[in-house]
Order: structure tokens, then sequence, then C-alpha cells
């Protein structure tokens, strides 16, 4: 489709709903920014620019414009020609990666239930639809697109807030051959929610895996593994919820089935799989009683069906969850002691094996997609990263803490590249430029993981967890204590009887420590493993591949440091790719559509810093490249430059501008780098490229026709020479008989 044809579909199917890229508001504040997208809201545009920047409001309906045909439109179209959609980011960030050879990314951000995992799939699908083809090709497509029922089967879940919420953190990286084939991919995941599969708030659910088997499985699999209705479960009754509206439970399990066939898993790793999690069920199930200051199990009948389907024997089962083996060190000899353990503590380790088992068995699966669609070598990738959103809760644990600080270092990225390198490009360059005051929330993320001078809250957190007795006892208030002596006076930070809060940059988060360094130790005891070691399943005993002896020694990685690690290397791989963002926004609590709350919509607006987005994106260039880069592009333009340019680089970028009567005030030349003011001048260096390319080609065309054309002209000339001898022979042969 033409830019004629584009803009005819512009102006005979969208009407005019307020500004479709914020830097064109008449007033820059939040109430502006909030009116805009409240207008186009309600008229269905829930896409809106801020430059090249995406904001997206979740619309909590289907709308009819993903379909191909919109597919069609906004394949290798300039921003410009059609309204604002995700599918116009997806296409700008496939071709830049075609043209320039680098790698790309997009960041979407924004709190959950605000729309983040679909603007991810959106993404997914339409790369998958413009790329190249082939058997090849088509499995490793299918492989990305199937890979998300299944994670969003294990990962996902119901929260308060979002009726599908991802419960673990994706950066999804599709690889592409040279020619732009998506010929491979890998999976990063990290913070998976382990704690929901034990207990689950009020109007929560666990992950969904649970509920589409028991709604799903044949009478086969119900009688092999055991299970019944959901409200027989610990796991599953602690919050009194067990359906989602408008989801089919049992449908979802024969996509989850279908997609774990699709990324090679064999059907006895499938009925694996089912096996563990249906063994995590009956393992909630088994209740502990109080004898005499010691554990023990209320009814051991709960013991044979856990037991059974983790191939471990129903006596070991019960012994590891009621008693230790603890080394004790004395006179310079170490010896090993059975401790006894108290109801409490025999649920926490009930509770430790049902996460462990769960963590790794979405590892394992996650690891199975890597296995079907890795490559040997990188060449091209885009990198796609869907993440929990920012969450404040009325009670806020360690899950939350760890969630906000990686959402903390994705808005201080956003910050590096579109505020604050930007700026620091223009000075680089030599730009005349007026500086834009913004808030750097570099300090957030340095109270939080900072190792010295003052150390950060996870680095107090984990000094505790190192010498905090086996049992815990104590800990967290000891974490408030050491918090208040050693970071009570940072402007970013307060503290209170039961825990501490976070001036976030989406907020105040207070955080309440019960449970922050049994959490944060984050230990499943070498019991335990032993005991999964012992299982008659290979599956299972591979889950489990701990060298215990050479564990012993040195200190224990804490999930603090864990996520710190994980967060601060996406940090560094986002780094080297070309950034794109979506902003999502959450317009209500409701999720109902056309359902719009001022006051939460304009604190979103605030905290996601759009305001400062709009006046540096305002204030600054829409585009710039190397000389070099430039030259490359627009050569064809003059016939100085083409095939290439043998002066100054800078000399042939300004003979390019002066060729087509750029303004003046529409450029700005740096000391590497030409930057362009307004996207229309861009646009305008495009399509004369365009229509330089399409005249070459019907010159090209034309030659090529002429060249049939005389060849046929001489094929049918020498024809005709042939006929005209073979009868003017004829007709002498005949003159000859006669005579």
């Amino acid at each position: 489709m033409g830019s004629k044809e584009r803009y005819h579909w512009q102006t005979q199917n969208v009407k005019i709903s307020g500004v479709d890229d914020m830097v064109l508001l008449s007033k820059i504040n939040e109430d502006a920014i909030t009116d805009n997208l409240k207008k186009r809201y309600m008229d269905d545009y829930i896409f809106t620019y801020i430059g090249s920047v995406l904001i997206s409001v979740n619309p909590f309906k289907q709308l009819p414009y993903f379909t191909d045909r919109e597919v069609d439109l906004y394949q290798g179209a300039a921003q410009y020609e059609n309204p604002p959609h995700i599918y116009a980011l997806a296409d700008n960030m496939y071709r830049n990666m075609m043209i320039d050879c680098e790698n790309q990314c997009v960041i979407i951000s924004g709190e959950s239930g605000a729309g983040k995992t679909v603007a991810a799939k959106y993404i997914m699908g339409y790369i998958s639809k413009v790329s190249g083809g082939g058997p090849k090709v088509q499995h490793v497509k299918d492989i990305i697109l199937q890979s998300n029922p299944l994670l969003e089967a294990f990962g996902n879940a119901k929260t308060v807030r979002n009726n599908n919420s991802s419960r673990f953190g994706k950066y999804f990286e599709i690889q592409f051959s040279r020619g732009g084939e998506p010929d491979g991919g890998k999976i990063s995941n990290f913070l998976l929610e382990k704690s929901r599969v034990v207990s689950q708030n009020q109007g929560e659910r666990n992950f969904h895996i649970y509920y589409q088997l028991l709604g799903g499985a044949t009478k086969e699999m119900r009688e092999n593994l055991g299970v019944t209705t959901p409200d027989y479960y610990l796991y599953l009754n602690q919050s009194g919820t067990y359906t989602v509206e408008d989801v089919n439970d049992k449908k979802e399990f024969s996509d989850t089935m279908e997609a774990m066939s699709v990324v090679g898993l064999s059907v006895d790793d499938q009925d694996m799989v089912m096996q563990i999690v249906a063994g995590i069920l009956h393992l909630g199930n088994i209740a502990f009683r109080e004898e005499g200051n010691y554990a023990v199990v209320e009814s051991e009948d709960f013991l044979a069906f856990p037991a059974y389907l983790l191939g471990i024997s129903q006596e070991g089962l019960k012994n590891k969850l009621t008693s230790r083996i603890m080394d004790s060190k004395w006179g310079g000899k170490t010896e090993s002691i059975a401790v006894t353990l108290n109801t409490e503590q025999a649920s926490f380790t009930r509770d430790a094996l049902s996460k462990a088992l769960y963590s790794r068995l979405f590892d394992f699966l996650v690891d199975s997609i890597n296995k079907a669609i890795q490559k040997d070598h990188e060449e091209f990738n885009i990198g796609v990263l869907d993440i929990y959103g920012f969450e404040i809760f009325q009670k806020n644990g360690f899950e939350q803490f760890c969630i906000n600080f990686v959402n903390e270092k994705l808005q201080q990225i956003f910050i590096e590249l579109t505020l604050k390198a930007e700026q620091e490009e223009y000075v680089q360059e030599g730009i005349k430029w007026t500086p834009i005051e913004y808030f750097n929330n570099k300090i957030v993320c340095d109270l939080i993981e900072s190792k010295l001078n003052p150390p950060g809250i996870m680095s107090i957190l984990d000094d505790v967890c190192a010498t905090m007795h086996a049992k815990g006892e104590g800990a967290d208030q000891t974490l408030i204590q050491k918090l208040q002596a050693g970071i009570s006076s940072h402007e970013h930070f307060n503290s209170w009887n039961k825990g501490f809060i976070v001036h976030h940059y989406a907020g105040k988060v207070s955080y309440d420590v019960s449970g922050f360094c049994e959490r944060n130790r984050d230990v499943l005891f070498n019991d335990i493993i032993e005991l999964m070691q012992s299982s008659e399943f290979a599956f299972i005993k591979s889950l489990f591949p701990e060298n215990l002896e050479a564990e012993k020694k040195g200190r224990p990685t804490t999930a603090s440091s864990k996520i710190k690690k994980q967060a601060n290397n996406l940090v560094q791989t986002l780094m080297k790719c070309t950034p794109h963002y979506i902003r999502c926004i959450k317009p209500n609590e409701t999720k109902k559509p056309r359902d719009w709350e001022d006051t939460r919509a304009k604190h979103q607006v605030e905290y996601l810093g759009l305001r400062e987005n709009i006046r540096v994106r305002r204030a600054g260039y829409a585009f710039r490249r190397a000389f070099a880069k430039f030259l490359q592009r627009y050569a064809i333009l003059t016939r100085e430059t083409w095939p290439r340019w043998t002066g100054e680089e800078r000399k042939g970028v300004l003979h390019l501008l002066h060729s087509v009567n750029m303004d003046q005030d529409q450029y700005q030349l740096g000391k590497t780098k030409i930057f362009i003011k307004a996207p229309e001048s861009l646009f305008l260096l495009e399509e004369m490229r365009e229509r330089k390319y399409n005249g070459y080609a019907r010159a090209i065309q034309k030659a090529w026709r002429k060249h049939i054309a005389v060849r046929k002209y001489v094929k049918m000339r020498e024809e005709g020479k042939v006929w005209f001898l073979s009868v003017g022979i004829s007709f002498l042969s005949c003159t000859v008989s006669t005579a």
C-alpha cells in the first residue's frame, strides 16, 4: 500500500481524537496529558506517541485493529503515515535491525494490569507475520508463539489487580538470520513469585496451571493423579477464589498441552510435568499437630499420594518434613545430629519443598523452549522485555520489594537513555541546547543496592541473614534496627515499627519486614534435596542436580543478591541494544472498558515521567545519525554522493541537505553526527530516497523490456530468414521439377 492509499485510509476511517503525538500538545502538564489520553481512550484509540515512545492504555476489551489488514498497513510505512499503533513500533524495530545491522529491544513498563503481556504478544505476533518463511523458520515461529500460552499457564495468575498477571519476569530474544528470518531465540526468566505456590491473598488464585489441570484433566488423568476439585487443596482454598471471569480453564488446559507438544516435550515428559503439579497439591494437604513440642504428621494417609507421585518413600517424606540433620562443631570435631521440628518449622519445610519443586519445574520448561530454538551463533536479535509491573498493595512483603527494585532499575534505563543520555549527547556533540530538569532515580537504586558508603537495604539484609540463628527468630526485628542505624537519614527512606518505607519513583511504598529474612535466605535444606535425589523418577532427580558436599563450603547465595545480579545483567544486555519503549497505563481498577479514573491515570502520567519526556523531545531532535551512516543511506539522492562520497563526511552531509533544500533551522551538525529536528524533515528524505529507487527501478525495467524486445525482434528476424530461405528453396525445387 503506497502513501496515497494510506492517507486515504486515514482520512476515510479515522476521526480526530486529541493529538496522536503529544509532542504537539499546546500545554505541557500532567492534566493536559491525562485529558488527551482520556479523550483518545474513550474513542477507542489506545495508542499515543511521544515522539518514538509509544503510550498504550489498557482497553479491557478486544479491539478490531489487530488483523492482517493492519499488518499490511503498517509494514514498511513511515510513522507519520498511519495512526499510532504497536505494529508501527514493531515494524520500526525490525527495519532498523535490518538497515543498521544493530540489535534492538523494547522495554515494556507500567504497573500490574496495564497490559504489558498483551503488548509483548502483539509485537511477537507482528514480527512473526512480516519476517521470512521456510520450514525451519516456521518451526521457530511456532515455538516462539506457542511459548506464550505455556509460560502464562505456569507463570501467570489472577491477582486483585489483574486477572492474568505475569508473576515472573521474561526477556525474550528473537534471533534473526542476515536475511531477516527468525531462526532462533532465547528466553531469560527471573523473579518467579514462588510464595504464590503455597499462599495467596483473598480474591487471588495460585498459578493458572493448577486450575487448568483440575478443570481439563481426562478421567484417566484424574484417577492417576488423584485430583479432585480446587476447594479440597490447602494451596488453592486459602483465597476462596477458583474461577476467573471470561476464562475457560478446561480449554486453556488443552492449549497448554498442545504448546508443550509444539516446543518439543515428549509425552512422558508432559506426564511428569503434570505429575509434579499434582504432587505439589497433595504435599500442601499434609498437616501437622503438636506432640510434646514436636511436630507429627496429623494423618499419614495424606503422605501416600505425594510420595507415590514424586517417586519417594512415604516414611522418608514423613521423616524429612518433621526432622532435620544438622552439623554441630564441638572440640574441633563435626558431628551430625537429628533435630526434631515443631509444627511451624515442619509446615515451613513442606512449603519450601513445594516452592522448590515448582520453581525448578518452571526453569525446566524455559530450558526446554530454549533448547528447541537455540542457535549456534548470534547475528541479529530483537529483545522483548515483559516484567511485573510496579506493585503497591495493602501489605507489601519481600516479593513486592524485589519487583519494585527491578522496576526502579528499568525506570533508570529510561531516564538514562531518553532524558540524561540525550541531553549529554547534545553537549558532547556541541549542539546548542537548553537543559531540561528531571528527577533522576539513581539515588533510589543506590539506596536499595549500594554495597558501601552507606550500604543499601539489600546489603544490610544480607548481613543480617548471614548472622541469623537457624530458626530465624528475631532476625526481622534486627533488620529494622540495622536499617534505622544505617540509613535512617536518607531522604528516600523512613522506618516504622513493622518495617520501612521507600520513596520510589512511582510513589511511597511501605514494606512489612515480617518474613523478609527467611525469604531472602531462600534455603532448601540438604535433607530435602537428598530426599528428592532418591526419587525413582530420573526426571525429578534431574531437577535437583546439587553436589551437596561441594556446596557446604562458602556463604550461601541469597535471593536479593541473585535478583540484584540478574537485574544488573539485564540492564547490561538492554544497554547493548537500540532501545524502544512502550509505557503502559491502567485506566481503572474495575477492569471494565470505557471506565476512566482521572486520579489513577494522572498518578501514572506523573511517575512515568511523561511530561519531562515530552519537554525533552519537543526541545530536542527527533533523529540523529553518524555522518557515515547518514551518507550511506541517502547517497543515492545526488550524483556527487552516489555510489560513494569521496570527500570529508561532514561536507558530504551538508551537500545532501542543501540538495534537498532542507531549512537550516531543521538541523544541526555535531562533531560526528547530524541532528534533525522534526520527523517530517526526515520523512521528506525517506520519500525522496524511495522515489530515486523507484526511478532507477523503472529505468532498469525499461532497459530490460527493451532488451527483451530487441531479442524478440532478432529472433523473429532470424526465424523470418529461415522461413524465406525454406520457401525459396521449395520454389526453386518446384521450378526445376516442372522444367
